[in-house]
């Protein structure tokens, strides 16, 4: 092993910074509106149920393949890998999946930073509900602002990627989690306290589940396992870097609960805040992606002191999008460190201008590049971005973690338990039936999301033509 490899200083700091990753717009963007839109608390019942049998174990094999090798996905497979076998090209995709998911990430993470100065500067007082929608769609329709506060957010990430893992990456992001918690806390109390919440708390923590019948049984289980499957960011090696600092002295599970709890507890903090907040003033909380820079605008107008619980709120979503964005050009700096032994500027600058010219497409696809409309009518840069993204190189990634983790011509499961148990604090039982469920049926889910996601983009319209 590197004896000379940075490491962070504390766990704490290992703690907070792999939730950073996790914890970002899956969280507090997409988890609140699509809890409203699948049935509420039943929904949320669900999802945890799925994240805790599916995403917790594929969390365990990024990290165990991590701290076997202390490297990042540039080297983890090549060192475990048996001879004779391209474990190693796997690399590329998921390498190719974090330089994706910031291509449009880091326009998403502008608008934040911006909505947050927005509310600062009172942009959104005294207006209307149909005033509030128009902004949005001034903001989008502009190539300064889109571009602009996409270039300020990947210079702020790789900005304190650039001053090191502890001084720069650890310091920092073990203030914007902690004061990201603080934060929230403060908006969910205020949010239950609203007058008209309680209808809100009852939809969002009692579970009815004729709910799930509204949308149909099968969407909202699909929609529940998906959610908890993108949440951790697993499959695309984002993860294996900082499985990488994980001590012997404990256990990988204890440590993937850890991040998993963390993860969770911020998505259902975020749910406290905006869906008793959208009852409590008359609103859909199953707006859908508007949910944020629409629907909430209008109920932070309405509220007292609704200036300032706004900024709080876009600093609050800043922080953890932020969070993801440094954890992932963490990875990126530290992949090209492995492979090829660059200086950390050198990477982090040149990477700084390589994401700035990938992110332009997702910038300019609401304005200049509108007319480019990947999946009809409607449809953006940003859509194709993701659909790559999260239905196809994070499902295929977590596959490939999973198999290479349990099978023989990879590193094999006796090797895998034995790394993940070792340490004090929870282990995974290996009775033959815990193998089993990890050897073969986790995989043969994952290939179903794959496929799902592939039938319910291209052919579920050809197929109801058919047969509906």
């Amino acid at each position: 092993m590197n004896s000379n490899r940075e490491s962070f200083a504390s766990r704490l700091g290992f703690i907070l910074i792999s939730a950073g990753c996790a914890i970002g717009l899956g969280n507090v963007w997409r988890f609140p509106f699509i809890t409203g839109q699948y049935g509420g608390a039943a929904f949320v019942v669900i999802y945890l149920f799925f994240l805790l049998v599916f995403g917790l174990p594929i969390l365990m094999a990024e990290f165990a393949v991590g701290r076997a090798t202390q490297r990042s996905v540039g080297r983890a497979f090549e060192r475990l890998e048996p001879k004779k076998t391209k474990w190693h090209l796997a690399k590329w995709p998921m390498i190719a999946g974090n330089y994706l998911l910031m291509m449009f990430y880091t326009t998403v993470c502008g608008w934040m930073l911006y909505y947050f100065y927005r509310m600062v500067v009172g942009d959104f007082e005294n207006v209307t509900p149909a005033q509030v929608g128009a902004m949005f769609g001034e903001t989008l329709a502009s190539p300064a602002i889109q571009v602009g506060w996409m270039i300020a957010t990947t210079v702020i990430g790789f900005g304190i990627v650039s001053l090191g893992l502890q001084k720069g990456v650890e310091r920092i992001t073990k203030w914007m989690m902690s004061s990201l918690f603080v934060i929230m806390i403060l908006l969910a109390i205020r949010a239950v306290t609203l007058p008209g919440a309680d209808e809100g708390l009852r939809f969002y923590l009692l579970p009815n589940f004729n709910n799930l019948v509204k949308n149909g049984i099968g969407e909202s289980l699909f929609a529940a396992l998906g959610q908890s499957f993108f949440t951790l960011s697993l499959g695309i090696g984002a993860m294996t870097i900082f499985g990488s600092y994980i001590k012997k002295n404990h256990s990988i599970a204890k440590e993937a609960a850890n991040i998993c709890a963390l993860d969770t507890g911020v998505a259902l903090l975020a749910g406290l805040i905006i869906i008793p907040s959208c009852f409590a003033f008359g609103l859909e909380p199953n707006a859908g992606p508007g949910l944020i820079f629409v629907t909430l605008p209008n109920v932070f107008s309405q509220m007292p002191a609704g200036r300032l619980c706004g900024a709080a709120f876009f600093l609050f979503l800043s922080f953890a999008a932020l969070s993801t964005v440094v954890a992932v050009f963490e990875n990126i700096t530290t992949f090209w460190r492995d492979a090829r032994r660059f200086d950390r500027k050198q990477v982090v600058w040149v990477n700084a201008v390589l994401i700035v010219l990938l992110s332009l497409p997702c910038a300019l696809g609401f304005n200049l590049l509108s007319g480019f409309q990947p999946f009809g009518e409607g449809s953006c840069v940003l859509d194709l971005e993701d659909f790559l993204v999260s239905n196809t190189l994070l499902p295929l990634g977590s596959l490939l973690f999973i198999v290479f983790c349990c099978y023989k011509r990879g590193w094999g499961e006796e090797k895998f338990y034995a790394e993940v148990n070792t340490g004090k604090g929870f282990k995974i039982p290996t009775y033959k039936i815990v193998r089993f469920y990890v050897k073969w049926v986790i995989p043969v889910v994952i290939a179903i999301i794959l496929i799902q996601g592939y039938f319910q983009k291209f052919a579920s319209e050809l197929y109801n033509k058919i047969f509906g």
